[in-house]
C-alpha cells in the first residue's frame, strides 16, 4: 500500500491531514496533534506546529501506549497519571491534559489523533466531554482510514471530503467562506439557522459583517449580520482562519431576529425598543429634532432619559456641535453655578486664576442636557431662566454677558405640579422648558422590548469585558419578562452586565444564574395567562421522558440523536442535565 518506502501511509497525506487537524483545533478549541506509528508528527497545532516529519524524542509514552495496545487514553491530570511516571520531560511538561484515539485501518494502528490541554480552562473542558470529543474523533479517524485506503485520490479531493465530512457532523452551524470571502458552502446546521435550502447557497449573493466594528478586535461569538441576497439575519458566531479558507462558527444559541430591509428610517441607533409607545416616542423624535424648541423628558428613575436627549440631538441639525450633559443632582449647589455659568479669574476665593469657560458657552450651537432639574436650586432656577430669555449667558464675575445658541434637553422624574404648588420650582421656567414635553415609559410597560434589550445589553457588555457571546435560555427569558423592573432599563442593564461576567465560558445564561428575587416573577405575571414557566418545565419533562425512551430502545448515541432530530452534541448536554444513565456505545 505504500507508495514510498521512506514515508508512512499518513505521512503520504500529510497537506490533507495538516489542514484537517487545523481545522480540528479551531472547531473544538484545543491544541490537537497527529503521529503515525513510528511515532512521526505528521500534524500539529499551536506549539506541536512544527518540526513535521521529524520523530518525537519526548512525551511520547503514551503515544507508545495507544499504538500499542489499539485502545484510547485519558489523561485529566497530567503528571500523576501511571504512564507518565520515568518520563524525562514530566518536570517540565505544560500539558494538563490529554485525549487520544488510535487510528485503525483494519486490526493495524497507524498513527494516533491527540487533543492537548495547556491550561486549567482546557483542562476542563476536556474532562466535561471526554465521551463527546472520544466518539467524534474516532468518527473523524474513520474518514482518515477511508483516504488511506483510497490514497490514489487527489489531494484535494481529500480535503474536500474531509472538510465537508467534519463540519458536517458538528452540532453547530458552520459557513465556509472562500479568499474571497464568499460563503462557498455550510452544513445543514447552518442552513437551518439561516432558514435557507443548499441550492440557494450557491446562487445568493452572501454577505457577514459584524453588528459592532469593536467585534472585529475581539475574540469569542459576537453578532455578525448576514445578508442573504435581500434578506438579513442576525447571528451570533466567530471567524476562524484555516489556509486559505475562512470557518464563521455559528453558535448554539441564536437570537432569530431577522432584519428587513424597508424603507430608509432615522437611525435610532441606540433608543431600543419597538412597543407601541416606543414606536410611538421615535415620531415624535423624528418630527421634533431638528427644531430648537426645548424639550423636557419625564420619566422615572433609570428609564434612558440621556439616551432619549442624545437621540434629540443626534438627529438634529446640530448633530456635528457639541451634546453636553450635566446632573444636576449629583453637584452641589455653588459648584453647579460655576460649572453651568463659567467665571472670570478672580470672581472668587479659590479660583481658577484663568477662569473657567461654563457647560452653557461651551455647549454653544449644540445640545445642553439638564438631568434631574427638578432638583436645581430657587437661585439658579431664575439664573437659568434669563439665560433662556435672553438667549445670553454671563459668567461669574463678569460684566459682560456673551450671545449663545443652544437647545435645552431637561429631564426629571419629579412631579412639577406639586413642586410648582409648594413653592419649588418656578412656573415661568417650567413652561420655557415644556415647549416639547415627552413621557418615557417604564420598561415594566414596553410590552415585548425586554428581549430586545436584553440582546443589546448582551452584545455591549460581552464586547466591553472581552467575553464570548454567550446567548439566554427561553426560559430565563421567561423570567426577565415577568419581572417588573423597578430600576428600569438601568437595573436590565446591571443585570445582564453581571451575567455576563458569571456565566461559565461556552454556557447560556440559565434560570439558576438569575438572583433569587427573580424566581417571584413566574407567579407575579399575566395571572389570567398560562404561566412561561410552568409551560418551559412541562416540555422539559416531556423532552426528558422522550429521550430516556429513545436510549433505551436504540442501540447507539448516533441513533438517538438522528431520530430526535439533534446533533449528538446537544444529546449530550441533555443527557448531562436531565441525569439520564447511558450504557450503549
Amino acid at each position: 500500500m505504500l507508495k514510498n518506502a521512506q514515508q508512512s501511509e499518513l505521512m503520504q497525506l500529510q497537506p490533507t491531514i495538516l489542514r484537517f487537524t487545523q481545522m480540528l483545533s479551531a472547531v473544538l478549541q484545543l491544541d490537537a496533534e497527529v503521529v503515525d506509528a513510528d511515532l512521526v508528527r505528521i500534524a500539529g497545532t499551536g506549539p506541536y506546529s512544527k518540526f513535521f516529519g521529524k520523530k518525537l524524542n519526548t512525551s511520547s509514552r503514551i503515544f507508545r501506549y495507544i499504538l500499542e495496545t489499539h485502545k484510547e487514553k485519558v489523561v485529566v491530570k497530567s503528571r500523576t497519571d501511571p504512564l507518565c511516571e520515568g518520563c524525562s520531560n514530566k518536570g517540565t511538561c505544560r500539558e494538563t491534559a490529554f485525549l487520544g484515539v488510535p487510528i485503525m485501518v483494519d486490526d493495524r494502528c497507524i498513527g494516533v489523533i491527540s487533543l492537548v490541554a495547556f491550561t486549567e480552562e482546557s483542562r476542563e473542558r476536556i474532562k466535561e466531554n471526554v465521551q463527546l470529543f472520544s466518539d467524534y474523533i474516532q468518527h473523524i479517524s474513520q474518514i482518515v482510514v477511508t483516504k488511506v485506503l483510497a490514497s490514489d485520490n487527489e489531494h484535494d479531493d481529500g480535503l474536500d471530503e474531509v472538510f465537508t465530512s467534519l463540519i458536517e457532523n458538528m452540532d453547530q452551524g458552520v459557513l465556509v467562506l472562500d479568499g474571497n470571502s464568499r460563503v462557498k458552502y455550510g452544513n445543514q446546521q447552518a442552513l437551518n439557522n439561516l432558514n435557507i435550502e443548499r441550492e440557494e447557497l450557491s446562487h445568493l449573493e452572501v454577505n457577514i459583517k459584524p453588528l459592532s466594528f469593536h467585534n472585529n478586535e475581539l475574540k469569542g461569538h459576537q453578532q455578525h449580520i448576514i445578508s442573504l441576497g435581500e434578506r438579513q439575519e442576525l447571528v451570533v458566531g466567530q471567524f476562524h482562519d484555516a489556509r486559505g479558507h475562512q470557518l464563521f462558527l455559528m453558535a448554539f444559541h441564536q437570537p432569530n431576529k431577522s432584519f428587513a430591509i424597508n424603507e430608509p428610517q432615522p437611525q435610532f441607533t441606540s433608543v431600543i425598543g419597538d412597543c407601541k409607545k416606543m414606536r410611538q416616542l421615535k415620531t415624535l423624535i423624528s418630527r421634533i429634532a431638528s427644531s430648537p424648541s426645548s424639550v423636557l423628558i419625564n420619566g422615572e428613575s433609570g428609564t434612558g432619559k440621556e439616551v432619549i436627549a442624545h437621540a434629540v440631538h443626534d438627529l438634529s441639525t446640530r448633530s456635528d456641535k457639541p451634546f453636553i450633559a450635566i446632573n444636576c443632582a449629583a453637584i452641589p449647589d455653588q459648584l453647579l453655578e460655576s460649572e453651568l455659568f463659567g467665571y472670570v479669574k478672580g470672581a472668587f476665593t479659590g479660583a481658577s486664576t484663568k477662569g473657567k469657560t461654563g457647560l452653557i458657552l461651551a455647549a454653544n450651537k449644540g445640545t445642553l442636557f439638564l438631568d434631574e432639574i427638578g432638583d436645581m436650586s430657587m437661585t439658579l432656577q431664575a439664573k437659568l431662566l434669563r439665560v433662556l430669555e435672553e438667549r445670553e449667558v454671563m459668567p461669574i464675575g463678569s460684566n459682560t454677558s456673551i450671545p449663545i445658541d443652544i437647545r435645552i434637553v431637561s429631564a426629571t422624574n419629579r412631579n412639577f405640579a406639586e413642586m410648582i404648588a409648594s413653592n419649588k420650582f418656578r412656573e415661568d421656567l417650567y413652561y420655557r422648558l415644556n415647549v416639547i414635553p415627552i413621557h418615557l415609559p417604564p420598561l415594566k410597560e414596553r410590552d415585548g422590548d425586554v428581549e430586545l434589550l436584553v440582546q443589546f445589553f448582551l452584545d455591549i457588555h460581552t464586547r466591553k469585558i472581552g467575553v464570548s457571546y454567550p446567548g439566554i435560555t427561553t426560559e430565563a427569558m421567561a423570567r426577565l419578562n415577568a419581572y417588573h423592573w423597578p430600576g428600569n432599563v438601568r437595573e436590565l442593564s446591571n443585570l445582564i452586565e453581571y451575567l455576563v461576567n458569571v456565566v461559565p465560558e461556552g454556557d447560556t445564561i440559565d434560570v439558576d444564574l438569575l438572583p433569587p428575587y427573580f424566581e417571584q416573577s413566574k407567579t407575579e405575571h399575566h395571572a389570567e395567562s398560562i404561566n412561561a414557566d410552568d409551560c418551559a418545565m412541562s416540555l422539559e419533562e416531556m423532552e426528558k421522558i422522550r429521550i430516556e425512551e429513545a436510549i433505551n430502545r436504540l442501540s447507539n448515541r448516533k441513533l438517538v440523536a438522528d431520530e430526535l432530530g439533534i446533533g449528538i452534541a446537544t444529546l449530550y448536554r441533555k443527557i448531562k442535565k436531565y441525569g439520564l444513565s447511558v450504557n450503549s456505545h
